[in-house]
Order: C-alpha cells, then sequence, then structure tokens
C-alpha cells in the first residue's frame, strides 16, 4: 500500500502502527503528524488521512504512539502530548534542550536524550510530569537502546550501559 506526502521531505522517522491506524511524520520543510487506517488485508490502504498534526512536529525524533497518546519533543525542546484519535493537545512544555535523537518508551516512563548531555524522564500520563533528571558527558545525537534491563546510551564521546 501506499500513501503520498507533498508537505514534507526527507522523511526518516519510522511509522508506528496501533490496531488498523498507521501513524507517521512527513519530514522536513512543512512537517506534519499523520495517521491513516489501513485495510485489514495489507493490500491497501484507505489514503485518505484521518489526522494531520501540524504544530509542534519534529523534524528529527520520531514521535512515541502509546494507548490514545502521542509524544513528541520537537528539535527546540518542546514536549507534547496529543490525542491520537482527535489530535487536541493534551499538555505541551518547554523540557529545555536541542533534539536529534528519538525517545524512548519503557514501562510508563518517557526518555527524551538532548544533545547536552541531559536525559529528562516524563511520566507517559494525561499531566505533565518530570521523573528525574541526569546529567552524562557527551551530546546525545543517537536514539537509546534497550538490552534486557540496560539501556544503552551512546553520545559523541562515550558509551553508557546503565542498569540497576
Amino acid at each position: 500500500f501506499r500513501v503520498e506526502s507533498r508537505v514534507g521531505h526527507s522523511s526518516s522517522d519510522r511509522p508506528d502502527v496501533v490496531g488498523d491506524m498507521v501513524y507517521y511524520t512527513t519530514g522536513w520543510s512543512q512537517g506534519q503528524i499523520w495517521g491513516f487506517k489501513v485495510n485489514p488485508d495489507l493490500t491497501a490502504a484507505d489514503s485518505s488521512v484521518t489526522l494531520r498534526i501540524t504544530r509542534g512536529v519534529p523534524k528529527k525524533p520520531c514521535p512515541i504512539v502509546h494507548g490514545d497518546r502521542i509524544y513528541t519533543v520537537d528539535d527546540g525542546g518542546i514536549a507534547s502530548c496529543v490525542n491520537r484519535l482527535t489530535g487536541e493537545e493534551i499538555w505541551k512544555e518547554r523540557i529545555g534542550g536541542n533534539y536529534s535523537s528519538s525517545p524512548l518508551l519503557a514501562g510508563e516512563r518517557l526518555y527524551f536524550q538532548n544533545e547536552e548531555g541531559k536525559t529528562i524522564v516524563l511520566a507517559a500520563a494525561d499531566q505533565f510530569k518530570v521523573l528525574a533528571e541526569n546529567q552524562l558527558d557527551g551530546s546525545f545525537m543517537a536514539s537509546p537502546a534497550v538490552d534486557g534491563n540496560a539501556l544503552v546510551l551512546r553520545t559523541r564521546t562515550h558509551l553508557y550501559r546503565i542498569e540497576e
């Protein structure tokens, strides 16, 4: 199946699939988050986009779809939570820094790593809540990885494995 975007270019984000919906960012320029339905037989898509989010869309970090929410951080450090069904903004807060790496969802926690070496942990919830902030040496450009119960973080100068 195929859905074309003529509003952006150079998109490299991975799509999120929830049930029969696909959520996708259109890339640079006039970046948007689109939601569209996929037919169950996967032979064709209903190419009508049922959701378009046009404000606060990141150019580099991927959004996270969790339950009925889409969590994002834009390149300039504004995190937001929107309803994935309606596009309605639930909260939007500045968490500071510049962002290239994509956030990580683990349990009910969202991990955001910025280019200044700081990790901000937020609750994956309808209320904005900072759970922790941690500073490491280096600049985060790469997205975090998970190995069992460990977080693997790479900065420009260091490789970290963090676990209890």
